[in-house]
């Protein structure tokens, strides 16, 4: 049997994670079971940038949901804004800054990699 867990996404913990802005982990093993695989919300404001790059190969998947930012791909810039996204293989790397007036609202989803 299958079940269902609804996640308050507006209850979870917001996270001050340096110049990196804030965060909050939506779906994880301890919230709804989820063992290979973390989804955040993240918020950038003014100065603030995530720095996609992972210790651990990872494949991430970064959505904007709200606002407007620059993504640095390869040495190049890349303006993005609401439905825009970049999705990175393990040891691809990215930076995303907001630009703007309003904060910058991203879904993070990080899986890792598994080995054949």
């Amino acid at each position: 049997m299958t079940t269902t867990t609804f996640i308050q996404s507006g209850d979870c913990e917001r996270i001050k994670d340096g110049m990196q802005g804030e965060f909050a982990e939506i779906v994880n093993k301890e919230l709804c079971g989820a063992h290979n695989v973390v989804g955040m919300l993240r918020w950038l404001n003014e100065g603030e940038n995530l720095d996609a790059t992972l210790q651990n190969p990872r494949y991430q998947l970064i959505y904007l949901m709200e606002g407007s930012g620059v993504i640095e791909l390869e040495g190049r810039d890349y303006e993005v804004s609401q439905g825009n996204g970049v999705y990175l293989e393990p040891n691809e790397t990215a930076n995303i800054k907001q630009t703007g007036t309003d904060q910058l609202k991203l879904f993070h989803l990080v899986v890792p990699k598994q080995n054949a």
